[in-house]
């Protein structure tokens, strides 16, 4: 979903875009496309193709099964054409049989026709010579019976043949068909489920206060070279449940002068319950240990912040958020980027021939996650991270800086960019396709 996105590079935009660009917002609401481009096929027209390409699969289906029962038939013997055929072969056979013997007759009769003697009356040649005309006359009709049955043999086998080439090639024609059909119906399909996405993804989001993001555990000051043990909360504060819920995170930090970052010296992990292993948090600010929220349920998440023992002194802030996507596609999220500022104290140098044994990069650890108290690393944390919380707000006001002293070259560096970043947030988040906000 593109809620997603966009908050995952909400609060990166928020840290690098200059507030210089907040007098220039309104332009980008107001701009509209010069290109003219074809109109794209509304969702109700690729449903009825998807549903006519559905039925053209269909038929295309039961035709090829139609087919292939046309070509069973064609090949079994017991198909008229085959019985026909069969029947014509065994004529045929039998024509040839009578042949056969007619022949042998034609030989036999000429053979005593030889044999009579010399003293054999004029009326015992005569029947000779009878019996072998007799004889050569049955032989030819025989020879004109076989040929007429070898004929039809012929041509009943040949109808038979082309019968089964016909029912193939009609199988053939049916598989193709089915195939094409599927082919296009895939095409509606994946058309339509990508519109229906776009659709999801293009709806209107809207702004949920109730979905709350509370961090906990953040001191006045952290010590570079400690970690720091966090907690986040998000509440779902509503009375309607949330399908899928999304926590996101990001740190910022800057030196003293408020115009250097050092974001990179600082690392943000997390760890819930269910996935115990500490996560990086990656460039898209994601936390997506959550899920699915109840109406009025909540959702704890460990995080810990590590900052680098070559970190300089300067001010530092993190801020969290949350959104929420529905089965359905509804989406939404909080209005306000939550920011908790805080000092980054340089990591002090241990004196030559002394060493406290410990490791910077792994112990020093400042605050307790859900309290927030005892803090070697750090100075005087809040107890609840609420006295240097600062929301920000989509209206483009800050919330008070708190009683942090190195709060406001932060804020000059920053704060006004995280206005801009959540402003446009909120602003991308309600645009539709082709609608301006």
């Amino acid at each position: 979903m593109k809620i997603r996105r966009i908050l995952a590079t909400a609060v990166a935009v928020a840290v690098t875009t200059p507030a210089a660009l907040l007098s220039v917002t309104p332009a980008f609401a107001d701009a509209a496309p010069t290109a003219q481009t074809q109109a794209k096929p509304t969702l109700e027209e690729l449903e009825k193709a998807a549903a006519e390409a559905q039925t053209a699969y269909d038929k295309a289906l039961a035709a090829k099964t139609a087919a292939y029962q046309v070509v069973e038939d064609a090949m079994s013997d017991t198909a008229p054409l085959t019985v026909a055929a069969e029947a014509a072969r065994k004529a045929a056979d039998e024509a040839g049989a009578a042949k056969t013997a007619a022949d042998q007759a034609v030989t036999d009769a000429k053979a005593a026709l030889d044999a009579l003697p010399e003293t054999a009356t004029e009326e015992e040649r005569t029947a000779a010579e009878a019996a072998v005309t007799g004889a050569e006359a049955t032989a030819a009709t025989a020879a004109d019976a076989k040929t007429a049955a070898d004929t039809k043999a012929e041509e009943a086998a040949d109808a038979a043949d082309d019968a089964r080439v016909a029912a193939l090639r009609a199988y053939s024609l049916a598989e193709k068909d089915l195939t094409d059909a599927l082919d296009a119906k895939t095409a509606a399909d994946d058309a339509l489920a990508e519109a229906r996405e776009e659709a999801n993804e293009n709806q209107d989001c809207v702004a949920e206060p109730g979905l709350t993001s509370v961090l906990t555990g953040v001191p006045n000051s952290i010590t570079a070279g400690t970690i720091t043990a966090l907690s986040l909360r998000v509440s779902n504060g509503t009375d309607k449940a949330m399908d899928d819920v999304a926590a996101y995170a990001f740190t910022h930090a800057t030196d003293t002068s408020g115009l250097k970052e050092t974001d990179r010296l600082l690392r943000l992990q997390w760890s819930t319950a269910s996935s115990p292993k500490w996560h990086t948090i990656g460039g898209d600010h994601l936390i997506n240990g959550i899920g699915p929220l109840k109406a009025g349920a909540h959702a704890d998440i460990k995080l810990r912040l590590t900052i680098d023992a070559s970190a300089p002194a300067g001010n530092g802030a993190a801020f969290v958020s949350a959104d929420y996507t529905n089965e359905n596609g509804s989406c939404g999220g909080n209005p306000d980027i939550a920011m908790y500022d805080f000092g980054v104290a340089k990591a002090a140098k241990p004196k030559p021939g002394k060493t406290d044994g410990t490791d910077p990069g792994k112990t020093g650890t400042t605050g307790t996650g859900a309290t927030g108290t005892g803090t070697p690393g750090g100075s005087g944390p809040s107890a609840q991270g609420t006295a240097s919380s600062n929301p920000v707000t989509t209206g483009g006001s800050l919330a008070s800086t708190g009683s942090s002293s190195t709060t406001p070259q932060l804020a000059l560096a920053s704060g006004a960019a995280v206005a801009l970043g959540a402003a446009a947030m909120f602003t991308a988040r309600r645009r539709r396709t082709g609608t301006r906000v």
